[in-house]
């Protein structure tokens, strides 16, 4: 078996590669029978930090996919899932803000309860280390995806998730390119009677630093949110 870990970054924190290198040993450890591969797609960075740990991950043959300019979110990693190789396909951030038991968790529903989809959902703790603005949006966020979306969970924007074959042709069918692209993934798969889909509570690392808010995007995420809303009628 075959999984394909997909890790898109845009100007990433200094240090970004050493963490995706220790992260791919640790979960490569862990199922020592299974082939890894690890996809890293550039979303258009232009900072130094990305070009600093360029060629770390490429030494230790990490695939890497580059274009400019940027995107969003949403497209790199459709640009990844299309190259990927894996009978299975997980992707999360670049700084892996999850624990590896997390991931592990995710690989564990797809492979022994051969689920479809298995969507990474945030534990009470999580909001213990969030910002407290943050905390206040994710929270309207969610309350909003409950009461107008019939879908498996509110919490979308986790950014965890696991998928097989089935799970993958539906991801690609997203189109949304910034943040919203989950949300747009979930309802798709939902819609979808073959598919099986499964939620998994996951855990947040200590240490993890979080970027700061762009209202600029949530402004404009507000009409992808509408346009799936009006999907679902």
């Amino acid at each position: 078996m075959k999984i394909s870990l997909i890790l898109p970054v845009y100007n990433p924190a200094e240090g970004w590669a050493e963490i995706v290198l220790a992260k791919s040993k640790e979960l490569k450890a862990l199922y020592p029978d299974i082939d890894f591969e690890t996809i890293v797609v550039n979303d258009g960075s232009v900072n130094s930090n990305f070009t600093d740990g360029k060629n770390k991950i490429q030494a230790a043959s990490v695939k890497l996919i580059e274009y400019t300019p940027n995107k969003g979110k949403g497209e790199a990693l459709r640009t990844g899932v299309r190259a990927s190789a894996g009978d299975l396909v997980i992707y999360t951030d670049i700084d892996f803000p999850y624990t590896i038991e997390s991931m592990s968790g995710i690989i564990e529903s797809l492979i022994l309860e051969k689920k479809d989809v298995v969507i990474g959902v945030k534990d009470q703790s999580y909001y213990d280390h969030v910002p407290t603005l943050r905390r206040f949006i994710s929270r309207v966020f969610r309350y909003c995806v409950r009461i107008c979306l019939r879908i498996p969970t509110d919490d979308t924007q986790c950014g965890l998730k696991g998928f097989d074959q089935k799970g993958k042709n539906v991801f690609l069918k997203t189109t949304i390119d910034r943040y919203l692209f989950d949300l747009e993934f979930i309802f798709l798969a939902s819609r979808d009677r073959n598919i099986s889909i499964k939620t998994q509570e996951i855990k947040l690392r200590e240490d993890v630093q979080f970027r700061k808010m762009n209202f600029g995007i949530i402004r404009n995420e507000a009409w992808n949110f509408l346009k799936i809303l009006i999907r679902s009628v």
